[in-house]
Protein backbone atom coordinates (compact mmCIF):
# COMPACT_ATOMS: atom_id res chain seq x y z
CA UNK A 1 0.00 0.00 0.00
CA UNK A 2 1.31 3.45 -0.92
CA UNK A 3 0.67 6.25 1.57
CA UNK A 4 1.63 9.57 0.04
CA UNK A 5 1.41 12.81 1.97
CA UNK A 6 0.14 15.26 -0.61
CA UNK A 7 -1.65 18.09 1.25
CA UNK A 8 -1.01 19.87 4.55
CA UNK A 9 -3.75 22.17 5.85
CA UNK A 10 -2.53 25.46 7.33
CA UNK A 11 -4.63 27.53 9.72
CA UNK A 12 -4.50 31.21 8.72
CA UNK A 13 -6.44 34.31 9.77
CA UNK A 14 -6.26 36.27 6.51
CA UNK A 15 -6.50 34.19 3.35
CA UNK A 16 -5.37 36.90 0.93
CA UNK A 17 -2.38 37.83 3.11
CA UNK A 18 -1.34 34.17 3.37
CA UNK A 19 -1.77 33.65 -0.37
CA UNK A 20 0.44 36.68 -1.13
CA UNK A 21 3.08 35.47 1.34
CA UNK A 22 3.34 31.96 -0.08
CA UNK A 23 3.44 33.24 -3.63
CA UNK A 24 6.28 35.56 -2.53
CA UNK A 25 8.11 32.53 -1.09
CA UNK A 26 7.78 30.95 -4.55
CA UNK A 27 4.91 28.48 -4.15
CA UNK A 28 2.80 27.85 -7.26
CA UNK A 29 -0.89 28.74 -7.02
CA UNK A 30 -2.93 25.67 -8.02
CA UNK A 31 -6.45 26.59 -6.90
CA UNK A 32 -8.24 29.59 -5.44
CA UNK A 33 -11.90 28.60 -5.24
CA UNK A 34 -14.69 30.40 -3.43
CA UNK A 35 -18.01 28.57 -3.05
CA UNK A 36 -19.59 31.29 -0.93
CA UNK A 37 -18.50 33.70 1.82
CA UNK A 38 -18.20 30.84 4.33
CA UNK A 39 -16.00 28.57 2.19
CA UNK A 40 -12.84 29.38 0.22
CA UNK A 41 -9.96 27.05 -0.59
CA UNK A 42 -6.49 28.16 -1.67
CA UNK A 43 -4.07 25.42 -2.72
CA UNK A 44 -0.37 26.08 -3.42
CA UNK A 45 2.63 23.86 -4.11
CA UNK A 46 6.29 24.51 -3.24
CA UNK A 47 8.62 24.31 -6.26
CA UNK A 48 9.65 20.71 -6.92
CA UNK A 49 7.37 19.24 -4.26
CA UNK A 50 4.69 16.56 -4.63
CA UNK A 51 3.10 17.84 -1.39
CA UNK A 52 1.01 21.01 -1.33
CA UNK A 53 -0.47 23.32 1.25
CA UNK A 54 -4.12 24.25 1.55
CA UNK A 55 -5.75 27.04 3.55
CA UNK A 56 -8.82 29.17 3.36
CA UNK A 57 -12.12 29.96 4.99
CA UNK A 58 -14.06 27.10 6.51
CA UNK A 59 -11.33 24.48 5.95
CA UNK A 60 -9.98 23.98 9.50
CA UNK A 61 -10.87 24.73 13.09
CA UNK A 62 -7.20 24.89 14.14
CA UNK A 63 -5.94 28.20 15.54
CA UNK A 64 -4.11 30.42 13.01
CA UNK A 65 -0.37 29.97 13.37
CA UNK A 66 -0.59 26.66 15.22
CA UNK A 67 1.06 24.54 12.52
CA UNK A 68 4.74 24.12 13.42
CA UNK A 69 7.68 22.04 12.25
CA UNK A 70 6.92 21.97 8.53
CA UNK A 71 10.08 21.13 6.59
CA UNK A 72 11.07 22.12 3.08
CA UNK A 73 14.00 20.02 1.89
CA UNK A 74 16.68 21.80 -0.12
CA UNK A 75 19.90 20.59 -1.72
CA UNK A 76 21.84 23.79 -0.94
CA UNK A 77 20.92 25.56 2.31
CA UNK A 78 22.99 28.65 1.52
CA UNK A 79 21.43 29.16 -1.92
CA UNK A 80 17.90 28.57 -0.57
CA UNK A 81 18.51 30.97 2.32
CA UNK A 82 19.82 33.63 -0.08
CA UNK A 83 16.84 33.21 -2.40
CA UNK A 84 14.33 33.67 0.43
CA UNK A 85 16.17 36.76 1.64
CA UNK A 86 16.17 38.12 -1.95
CA UNK A 87 12.40 37.55 -2.06
CA UNK A 88 12.01 39.65 1.08
CA UNK A 89 11.25 36.77 3.44
CA UNK A 90 12.47 37.12 7.03
CA UNK A 91 14.49 33.96 7.62
CA UNK A 92 16.76 32.88 10.49
CA UNK A 93 20.46 32.45 10.10
CA UNK A 94 21.64 29.04 8.92
CA UNK A 95 22.26 26.74 11.88
CA UNK A 96 22.85 23.18 12.98
CA UNK A 97 22.11 21.37 16.22
CA UNK A 98 24.84 20.92 18.80
CA UNK A 99 23.77 17.34 19.42
CA UNK A 100 23.39 15.86 15.98
CA UNK A 101 21.52 15.74 12.73
CA UNK A 102 18.08 17.04 13.65
CA UNK A 103 17.16 20.29 15.36
CA UNK A 104 14.92 20.41 18.41
CA UNK A 105 12.21 22.68 17.04
CA UNK A 106 13.31 25.38 19.48
CA UNK A 107 16.32 27.63 19.65
CA UNK A 108 17.91 25.39 22.28
CA UNK A 109 21.11 23.76 21.07
CA UNK A 110 21.38 25.83 17.89
CA UNK A 111 24.87 26.44 16.62
CA UNK A 112 25.42 29.17 14.05
CA UNK A 113 26.37 28.04 10.55
CA UNK A 114 25.88 24.90 8.48
CA UNK A 115 26.52 21.44 9.94
CA UNK A 116 30.16 20.36 10.07
CA UNK A 117 31.23 19.13 6.64
CA UNK A 118 27.71 20.07 5.47
CA UNK A 119 26.45 16.71 6.73
CA UNK A 120 23.22 15.73 5.01
CA UNK A 121 20.12 16.30 7.17
CA UNK A 122 22.08 18.62 9.46
CA UNK A 123 21.74 22.25 8.28
CA UNK A 124 18.65 24.38 8.80
CA UNK A 125 17.10 27.83 8.55
CA UNK A 126 13.61 28.76 9.73
CA UNK A 127 10.87 31.21 8.83
CA UNK A 128 7.25 31.88 9.74
CA UNK A 129 4.26 32.93 7.71
CA UNK A 130 2.33 36.07 8.77
CA UNK A 131 0.22 34.02 11.22
CA UNK A 132 3.23 32.30 12.79
CA UNK A 133 3.00 28.88 11.11
CA UNK A 134 6.58 27.62 11.38
CA UNK A 135 8.73 26.32 8.55
CA UNK A 136 12.27 24.94 8.40
CA UNK A 137 14.55 24.58 5.43
CA UNK A 138 16.57 21.38 5.82
CA UNK A 139 19.55 20.57 3.64
CA UNK A 140 19.58 16.98 2.42
CA UNK A 141 22.25 16.08 -0.09
CA UNK A 142 22.48 12.31 0.39
CA UNK A 143 19.63 10.06 1.41
CA UNK A 144 19.92 6.81 3.29
CA UNK A 145 19.88 3.72 1.03
CA UNK A 146 16.36 2.74 -0.04
CA UNK A 147 14.91 6.19 0.72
Amino acid sequence: MDLRLEVVVLPVSDVDRAKAFYEKVGFRLDVDHTADESYRVVHLTPPGSPCSILFGTGVTTAAPGSQQGLHLVVSDIEAAHAELVDRGIEVSEIFHDAGGVFHRGTEEGRVSGPAPERASYGSFATFRDPDGNGWALQEITTRLPGR
